[in-house]
């Protein structure tokens, strides 16, 4: 008799046990099925099934190890993924990583219901077919330290509020088919200045002078349809490493430049600049790229310093530009 009922309690131990021992949070499994549901159950989701704890033997989340609650839903390089990003999303409410990235049947907006994610640091929505604006609503996710929107569809212009987000260290809107210009609120990042990636846009207008007072962990500007003078975003007393302009219609006379000894990268080719290489230049000992080809400099480039380790291709087609490694001035 004792066997027997030994041999009960066994069995429904080893029934019960999966179920108890479970740490996948029951909200947020819910959740996790809704968002599978709504993108139309992929192959890449697969292993979201009810008798698993999502927690450990599912693919694309990831849960905090103390409250098991989720805290990443990273899903990639899917093209059978179709539909928009679930409102869901936005009911995992200690999601501290959001990344969408190289689904290119992914379309729609920005989901707003993303603004409703406080914890969140990391938002990758990228390589995707997602359309509409640069929403206003995520500048109120004060916790991001990385926004990275590039190579999608999106238009219009680029919100200002987004200086208000404290701890951004990079963002990227590059690659979109973003117009108007760069928002002068930028010069007045609360913080320190993030890198700063806006490249391949349709972006017009100057550089705001609000930039002189600002340092940015690197500037990419280039393909663009940028105006006027660029010579805000140098200085002696700059830190920005790395800082690529090319490709615009920026106007100004490099002769009045100065450059800070920080930069490791200049990519000023196809614009419209005057004037001369400044000599202060070979005293860039950690200049590893320098570009300014396709402008309307003149005169002789300065000898000394990295100037002549970079080939012809960095210096030709200029208006008058002459010496080493171009021909001899005459």
């Amino acid at each position: 008799m004792n066997l027997k009922l030994f041999s009960l309690t066994l069995l429904f131990s080893t029934i019960l046990t999966p179920a108890l021992s479970e740490l996948c949070n029951p909200k947020d499994k819910k959740v996790l099925f809704e968002i599978k549901t709504a993108f139309n159950n992929p192959y890449v989701l697969s292993s979201w099934t009810s008798n698993t704890d999502c927690c450990t033997g599912w693919y694309c989340v990831e849960c905090d190890p103390t409250t098991h609650r989720i805290n990443s839903l990273t899903i990639f390089t899917d093209d059978k993924l179709t539909g928009q990003i679930p409102a869901q999303v936005g009911d995992l409410p200690y999601l501290e990583t959001l990344v969408l990235r190289k689904l290119p049947h992914l379309t729609g907006p920005i989901q707003p219901s993303i603004a409703k994610l406080k914890h969140l640091k990391m938002l990758r929505l990228s390589w995707t077919g997602l359309s509409g604006s640069v929403p206003d609503f995520l500048s109120q996710l004060k916790n991001l330290t990385y926004l990275e929107l590039n190579y999608n569809n999106l238009t219009g212009s680029i919100p200002s509020s987004l200086s208000q987000l404290p701890n951004l260290g990079a963002l990227h809107l590059d690659r979109n088919q973003l117009t108007g210009q760069i928002p002068s609120s930028f010069g007045k990042f609360v913080g320190s200045g993030p890198g700063l990636f806006l490249s391949h846009n349709q972006l017009t207008g100057k550089i705001p002078t609000s930039f002189a007072n600002k340092n940015f962990g690197q500037i990419d500007f280039s393909r663009n349809k940028l105006e006027g003078d660029a010579s805000v975003l140098f200085g002696l007393n700059k830190t920005t490493p790395i800082v690529d302009l090319s490709r615009n219609m920026l106007e100004f006379d490099l002769s009045k430049v100065v450059f800070s000894t920080s930069l490791s990268a200049v990519d000023l080719n196809h614009n419209r600049i005057t004037g001369r290489i400044p000599a202060q230049l070979t005293q860039l000992n950690d200049l590893e790229l320098f570009n300014v080809s396709y402008n309307r400099l003149c005169g002789q480039i300065p000898v000394g310093g990295k100037l002549q380790s970079f080939d012809t291709t960095s210096y030709f087609h200029n208006r008058c530009l002459c010496g080493a490694p171009l021909s001899s001035c005459k």
